[in-house]
């Protein structure tokens, strides 16, 4: 847990970033990315070391065993003077890096070819490497914590703050999945492997003895279990070192165009967590052609849906955040893919979110759609919640707001909704039937099937309010008149 003393190591490291000029939170990120990559190299050599000498072997090393290749570990160059610290990082770490093979030793190296080293000078840089030496990052609990807190500061820039879904909405999501060690998941929009990593922190904390005596159950969820896919490769390597510090070694993390011909995965998956993106560019013509036989569209929101589709595995389960145009949009391909996940698959529930959610940068209304892939249909009934509070106030500042949060009560009745057979159409949460949902169209907004209970009020009759209106208007002439002669005294 990021404590308070803690936070405040990590704002420093922000404000003096800022300070030197290194104000744009992507370019701060993926530098803190690239130095925290270069310590975990060292530490990685250090704890080889320390296995080979007590094996009394020699396997193979990260760096060179010459006095130069020596002079670029971080428990070497962090406490020298600002000058040379500069000097060794950006002449000789990151051309090192850049080059370094993807062995098994060295895995992480992949996201760093393109490394460009970007702190503007000596002070600085002396500044951030001393701040990130100060950190807790043996702390295999903590060090991932620092990461994400990290990341969490992407969204004080509006520009950036699409790439990140607020933690607590990703723990909703993950909570109501209930991801399996058995499980193979996918994200396909990964950004900074926000729900990778909740999946996976998940599956941890409630596996920790399989995990540390089951080998095979270890190998998979380090190994195979987490594929994550973006189109942004800074994105990538943040989402890479986010996984890795949460001990999820070799997650596969690529570039890849999801919505594209070059992506094959076909019924591969047993669980999908995403945001995918709402609006930006699409080349229609890479598109595959899978995903439009399902919704002829060129809108990435209904397409990345008709992805996950294909991608699950018979069985497998989705939860995704749409916009609500998804819900209840009249075009064809709005239609047309609704009806797919109701009449071909079986969907579950859908969870209306209000708009400030994703403030400050965006006031996009948005829902939660959870969903079974089966192909042969399987919709009974549909689960209705209207989240009116997410924990935080819903204006730009998204202050905590402990008082008004729906979260605990969406996760504890999706848990037992059997008890939610009785639930009146004016509750916060209800059932719909799929017969309904098909004679209105398909439509899959909450406002289409809440009700809405007014309260009568009742109010004087016409006459009586005419009486005291000039009632009213003599007491008002007599303080009027006493005033008069006060002033005329």
């Amino acid at each position: 847990m990021i404590t308070g003393t803690l936070k405040n190591q990590i704002d420093k490291i922000w404000d003096d970033l800022a300070s030197y000029g290194v104000s744009d939170p992507i370019v701060a990120i993926e530098q803190m990315t690239y130095l925290f990559f270069i310590k975990s190299l060292d530490d990685l050599e250090t704890s080889n070391e320390k296995k080979d000498e007590m094996l009394q072997i020699t396997s193979k090393r990260i760096f060179p065993q010459t006095e130069e290749g020596q002079a670029m570990r971080w428990s070497k160059f962090c406490n020298l003077k600002a000058e040379e610290i500069f000097e060794i990082i950006g002449q000789k770490v990151f051309p090192f890096i850049q080059k370094l093979k993807t062995d098994e030793k060295s895995a992480y190296a992949r996201y760093m070819r393109d490394a460009k080293f970007a702190l503007p000078n000596a002070l600085i840089t002396e500044k951030v490497v001393t701040a990130i030496n100060n950190l807790p990052l043996n702390d295999r609990d903590l060090k991932g914590d620092v990461y994400e807190y990290m990341i969490s500061k992407l969204q004080t820039s509006g520009r950036n703050g699409q790439f990140r879904t607020p933690r607590h909405i990703i723990s909703m999501m993950v909570e109501l999945m209930e991801p399996q060690i058995t499980d193979v998941i996918a994200d396909p929009a990964c950004g900074t492997g926000g729900f990778l990593v909740g999946a996976g922190t998940y599956v941890r904390e409630h596996n920790k003895e399989k995990l540390r005596l089951d080998k095979k159950a270890r190998e998979h969820y380090q190994n195979a279990m987490f594929t994550g896919y973006d189109t942004n490769q800074t994105m990538l390597r943040i989402s890479a070192m986010n996984t890795i510090l949460h001990e999820m070694d070799n997650a596969d993390i690529r570039f890849m165009d999801s919505l594209s011909k070059d992506n094959p995965d076909t019924e591969k998956y047993s669980l999908i967590l995403a945001n995918p993106p709402f609006t930006g560019s699409l080349d229609y013509d890479a598109v595959a052609p899978t995903l439009l036989s399902t919704t002829k569209t060129k809108k990435t929101e209904l397409l990345f849906v008709a992805l996950f589709l294909r991608m699950l595995d018979a069985g497998g389960r989705c939860a995704c955040i749409v916009p609500d145009g998804v819900l209840f949009g009249s075009s064809n391909a709005h239609k047309s893919l609704r009806k797919e996940i109701v009449d071909k698959n079986m969907l579950q529930a859908v969870i209306s979110m209000p708009g400030g959610v994703f403030k400050p940068y965006a006031g996009v209304s948005t829902g939660v759609l959870i969903f079974t892939k089966t192909g042969t249909g399987g919709t009974n009934k549909v689960w209705f919640y209207d989240m009116q509070a997410d924990g935080y106030t819903l204006d730009d500042k998204r202050a905590e707001d402990e008082k008004h949060n729906d979260i605990p009560d969406i996760i504890a009745r999706f848990r037992n909704l059997e008890g939610e057979l009785n639930r009146k159409r004016t509750d916060k949460s209800f059932f719909v039937s799929v017969q309904e949902i098909r004679d209105n169209g398909y439509d899959l907004s909450i406002n289409k099937y809440k009700e809405v209970e007014y309260i009568p009020i009742e109010y004087p009759a016409s006459d009586a309010l005419i009486s005291d209106a000039k009632a009213l208007g003599r007491d008002l002439l007599i303080k009027l008149d006493e005033i008069e002669k006060l002033l005329s005294e």
